[in-house]
């Protein structure tokens, strides 16, 4: 176990497919290592979406990890850092080994620079970029169970049968997997994993905006509070 301080990191880059990130460690600063990742290999620069720092770094990196590729295959190459997995999802699994950590200190960013610091004598402050998004639910959104969202990859309309699995010709899917199962061989990603709520519509609006919309207005609400 490593007796200083090191951070576990998660990068986007915009040169990447939808949803492609890379999960790594470093001994120092995360802005240092994703400088130096910035090679001709990759055509632009890394982006930092969020850090952990911790000294047990070696073993978060590692856990974060064997917690995606329990979920599914979206490890891009199993021998390398890059998964193909919303930086969100990475981020609530950082969050929550965090807990488990006394010298955990999670970091969010934007354009590079740090949002803010999580740690457990800020865990009871309100912050609306805190807030662990759970899985997709109709009711999040205002879709009542029996109304009709499209999938919009091939214009096919679907029931909503519970507040978060939908039901086309007799049977009952989750979205992703519905995704995964009915997307045109031409729009079908590498890795087979897809964010459900990015590939339904409700009169017009796509799923994961209305959510995001929604959340927006909830933590600004909050903070008026």
């Amino acid at each position: 176990m490593a007796t200083e301080q090191g951070y576990v990191y998660i990068l986007t880059n915009p040169s990447f497919k939808e949803e492609w990130i890379k999960i790594g460690k470093s001994a120092r600063p995360v802005d240092v290592r994703s400088k130096e990742l910035d090679n001709t290999a990759v055509p632009l620069p890394f982006e930092i979406f969020a850090t952990m720092k911790t000294k047990k770094y070696n073993e978060v990196e590692k856990l974060v990890h064997k917690t995606i590729d329990r979920l599914t295959d979206l490890r891009i190459r199993q021998n390398r850092e890059f998964f193909n997995v919303a930086p969100q999802v990475a981020l609530d699994i950082l969050q929550d080994i965090a807990k488990t950590i006394d010298d955990a200190e999670v970091v969010e960013y934007k354009d590079n620079k740090p949002l803010s610091v999580l740690t457990d004598e800020t865990e009871s402050m309100p912050t609306k970029r805190k807030v662990k998004r759970g899985r997709f639910k109709f009711s999040i959104v205002g879709i009542k169970i029996g109304e009709y969202v499209r999938f919009e990859p091939s214009g096919i309309d679907v029931k909503v049968a519970t507040d978060d699995s939908i039901e086309y010709q007799g049977r009952i899917y989750k979205l992703s997997p519905f995704v995964g199962t009915f997307m045109p061989e031409e729009r079908r990603n590498t890795s087979g994993a897809y964010q459900g709520s990015l590939y339904f519509s409700y009169k017009g609006r796509v799923l994961e905006d209305l959510r995001r919309e929604i959340e927006t207005c909830s933590g600004d609400e909050e903070e008026q509070a």
